[in-house]
């Protein structure tokens, strides 16, 4: 299986330090956020990445090269302008190949098993997305999406859980989008006909996650790693 980290953002919650560095870079406790998710990634069995870059692209290429000193093999999905999440998906299609594949926000932060999420959308299965959902933090009360019998939904009027920001995909979630490719557009929009259609399952994760997306969270998680 491989994996997908989505690093083509701005940062610009998190100006000035993302005027001359990629968020993905930012320093946490002595080493790059990205560093840490590749390192996770080796670890939990995952071999080949794709990250989709934009901007400052190149000095994550960079610092992160081939992968080779990670015990990975990294291939770059590269944006002209960020496509947002699932424009940044469709474009790097071709990469991913037709498996499902472990889809990670850059910016965010959370300890769920990552080879025990590999597990989730089993062959043959008409599941076409998994979604760790979390408890809603305080900068975003409402959540996203309600998380019913195992099967995610929109949640409407109602409170929700948060999207974590890791999940499973497989390509046919993105068969319909494919004549986009290049335009920006986001996953909610992919994901909600799905839901419709009874093909998103998810999961509610009780334990430590992070949206890593202000200096002021970026010091908390680097006080907890450090």
């Amino acid at each position: 299986m491989k994996a997908m980290i989505l690093a083509a953002g701005l940062g610009t919650r998190m100006r000035p330090l993302t005027d001359h560095c990629p968020k993905p870079l930012l320093d946490v406790a002595g080493e790059p956020l990205i560093v840490r998710h590749l390192r996770r990634l080796a670890a939990a069995g995952f071999t080949d990445v794709v990250i989709n870059t934009a901007h400052l692209g190149h000095l994550i290429e960079q610092r992160l090269g081939d992968g080779a000193a990670f015990g990975l093999r990294i291939a770059y999905s590269r944006e002209a302008a960020p496509l947002e999440t699932a424009g940044g998906i469709v474009n790097a299609l071709p990469l991913l190949g037709d498996a499902p594949f472990l889809l990670l926000n850059g910016d965010i932060w959370c300890d769920r098993d990552l080879a025990g999420l590999r597990t989730q959308l089993p062959d043959g299965d008409t599941t076409l997305a998994h979604l760790v959902l979390v408890d809603n933090p305080p900068h975003h009360p409402q959540g996203d999406f309600l998380l019913q019998d195992g099967r995610v939904q929109p949640r409407g009027e109602h409170s929700g859980l948060t999207f974590s920001g890791l999940s499973l995909m497989h390509p046919r979630l993105f068969d319909g989008w494919r004549s986009r490719a290049g335009e920006a557009f986001p996953l909610r929009e992919v994901l909600l006909p799905a839901m419709a259609a009874g093909q998103v399952s998810g999961e509610h994760y009780r334990g430590y996650w992070l949206d890593v997306g202000t200096p002021a969270r970026l010091e908390e998680l680097a006080a907890r790693l450090g």
